[in-house]
């Protein structure tokens, strides 16, 4: 069946293309290729400020292209997050970007008091994509993938997005062009299957 898919790009190097960028090129040619529609956010082509105080997270307005992005995640029904691993964590732009995108009000509404919050964002799944230096199963089982947790568990489930599903690419610099070409053909066929 059809999806909608938005596709996240979370790199912060808006001047220059990166192998996080081919695996989203390759991950939207599967998709269209099988029947899904695709909108792209590349988050660092947009203008927004930094988040400094409770205040303006929960009552500020959005910045216009904060709101194209929510309107983006609405309508979709899969989102695919894309990322380098910066210092053991999503970038700092990235990081931003989901404090203005996943406000109350628009991800979540607080409940009465000593009651959980209510999540808005129900009835949509993810897939995040990682790249990093360090093999992957050493950020997996030394590191415990800490910061992919954080985003899973206290972003995307916390707003009701359900099933998160991952996939951690390691020692990309130092990858074959095999390897490289494996990858991208692996994220071509989850796009083709809307996963």
């Amino acid at each position: 069946m059809p999806r909608r898919i938005a596709i996240i790009q979370g790199h912060p190097d808006a001047g220059a293309r990166h192998f996080g960028h081919a695996l989203a090129d390759e991950y939207a040619k599967g998709a269209e290729d099988g029947g899904h529609a695709v909108q792209r956010l590349e988050v660092a082509k947009l203008d927004f400020p930094l988040l400094r105080t409770k205040e303006e997270f929960e009552h500020g307005r959005p910045p216009d292209s904060i709101k194209l992005a929510q309107e983006a995640i609405v309508w979709a029904d899969h989102l695919v997050i894309l990322y380098p691993l910066w210092l053991g964590d999503v970038p700092a732009l990235l990081k931003a970007f989901f404090e203005q995108v996943f406000r109350p009000g628009f991800a979540f509404e607080y409940g009465p008091e000593g009651r959980f919050p209510k999540k808005r964002l129900t009835g949509k799944s993810a897939r995040i994509v990682v790249t990093m230096g360090m093999p992957a199963f050493v950020y997996r089982w030394v590191f415990f993938a800490h910061s992919l947790k954080n985003l899973d568990k206290n972003i995307l489930r916390f707003s009701g997005i359900g099933p998160v599903k991952h996939a951690l690419i390691g020692t990309v610099e130092g990858m074959t062009d095999k390897q490289r070409a494996g990858w991208l053909d692996r994220l071509r066929a989850l796009g083709e299957q809307g996963q």
